[in-house]
């Protein structure tokens, strides 16, 4: 009798292999969230429209609305980076060929990767969690010492804190970065492209 061959194609790095998974557990997280953000969303304008058809209108929806939109949008947008179904002009790259295609790709990836990075900074010194802490969570003083505001707004309406609605731009910078590293990696051939069955297009995402 043969032995059976091992399949066919590079074997990704520790490191690489780590990177790839980690991606692909946050994407299957993703798609939960988008599902339960899109119900909830659902939800909300459906109790909007009930409630203002019966002359009772809760003045507090239209801001959760709003703020599901927002989660929903970064969140997505998160996804479809991961799926390689987010804008893309492909004027360039139709006229190359599929070696110098490939090749772009990858810059692209690295751009990508770059952008998600100096998110990743923009928002630690925007939220600077050292500071906060430093100053004993002390909103207030916090705020009198550095003149950053975040942690003492709130909403208009809900009355939720700004900080805790503000939280899905350093979530997507993460997950975005994350996601274009796993994606730059697999166009450099570290690691084999991840097929995503059903997600053809951006509709499939929920």
């Amino acid at each position: 009798m043969h032995a059976v061959s091992p399949p066919a194609g590079p074997r990704p790095f520790g490191l690489v292999r780590l990177v790839i998974c980690l991606s692909d557990a946050i994407f299957a997280c993703e798609k939960a969230v988008v599902g339960g953000l899109m119900a909830l969303l659902l939800g909300l304008i459906l109790l909007n429209v009930g409630t203002r058809y019966a002359g009772m209108p809760l003045y507090w929806v239209d801001e959760a609305a709003v703020y599901a939109m927002v989660w929903l949008a970064f969140i997505g947008a998160s996804a479809l980076t991961r799926l390689r179904l987010d804008f893309a002009v492909t004027l360039l790259s139709d006229k190359l060929s599929e070696k110098n295609a490939r090749r772009m790709k990858a810059v692209a990836s690295l751009f990508g990767t770059v952008f998600a990075l100096a998110l990743c900074v923009m928002c630690w010194r925007w939220m600077d969690p050292v500071g906060i802490a430093s100053a004993g969570f002390d909103a207030k003083a916090y705020a009198g010492e550095t003149f950053n505001f975040l942690y003492t707004e709130k909403t208009q309406t809900l009355r939720w804190p700004t900080w805790a609605v503000s939280l899905v731009i350093p979530i997507f910078a993460i997950t975005m970065l994350i996601h274009t590293l796993a994606n730059f990696l697999e166009d450099l051939g570290f690691s084999t492209p991840r097929g995503h069955p059903g997600f053809t297009n951006a509709e499939g995402v929920n």
